[in-house]
Formats: C-alpha cells, sequence, structure tokens
C-alpha cells in the first residue's frame, strides 16, 4: 500500500498543479491537495475516520452535482450521446469539462475508499490483538 499512495500522492500533485490555469484553481487545487495529504497519512499508518467523512461528503456531493447538472454528465450520456472528452474544452461544450471534473472526483473517492478499507482494517487488528 505504501506504493500505492506514493503514487497517488505524486498524481494528486500534478492533478493540482495543472488546475493552475483553470477558471476556478480555488476549488480543485484543495481537492486534489486534500486527497494528497490523507494519501500521505495512509503512508504513516494516520487513520482518522473524520478527515475521511469530509473528504467523502465534499467529493461525493459535488460529483452528484456535476452528474445531475443540466451541462453535466447526465447530458453528456443523453443529449451528445457520450462524445469524446478527450478533445478541447470549449465555452460551447461545458460538459466535457463537468464531466472530466466527475471522473476526478471518482478516482479521488475511489483511492480513499481503499485507503479507508486498507487502514480501517490495519487499525482494527492492531487494536484487537496489541497488548496494553
Amino acid at each position: 500500500m505504501k506504493f500505492f499512495n506514493i503514487f497517488f500522492i505524486v498524481i494528486f500533485i500534478i492533478f493540482a498543479a495543472l488546475q493552475y490555469n483553470d477558471p476556478d484553481p480555488y476549488v480543485w487545487m484543495p481537492i486534489y491537495l486534500y486527497a494528497a495529504l490523507l494519501c500521505y497519512f495512509a503512508i504513516k499508518g494516520r487513520y482518522n475516520p473524520v478527515l475521511y467523512m469530509i473528504g467523502f461528503v465534499v467529493y461525493l456531493a459535488y460529483a452528484a452535482y456535476l452528474f445531475f447538472d443540466k451541462t453535466g454528465v447526465l447530458n453528456w450520456v443523453n443529449n451528445h450521446h457520450s462524445e469524446s472528452i478527450v478533445q478541447t474544452m470549449k465555452a460551447t461544450k461545458p460538459w466535457i469539462e463537468e464531466t472530466r471534473e466527475f471522473g476526478g472526483l471518482m478516482i479521488v473517492t475511489l483511492v480513499l475508499l481503499i485507503n479507508r478499507i486498507w487502514l480501517r482494517k490495519r487499525t482494527h487488528v492492531r487494536s484487537v490483538y496489541s497488548v496494553e
């Protein structure tokens, strides 16, 4: 799991850096940096369920918004027949950006979920079998 977390720390920091020229870097840089921080804590074996819950609530609420927004993922699937989202972003095609953002939130959420399950099992085993 150490390699997994180091990999995603690097990826999330790169993702955050790429948001610098985005119209809303003040939203996306903290999203990716918070996930990188939780991956760093996972390497150190520090598990705080409140921090994970905050991440899940924020990420999933924003993902739901992007999914159901009038120019969101559902619009992309139903009205634009899931056209390629790797093309250049244009102001006339906002569903491309919202679908990409949704994907980023799903990646972050999945990584945090994997870490939460792993850390929870690890701390549970440690607390059950430790001699105090």
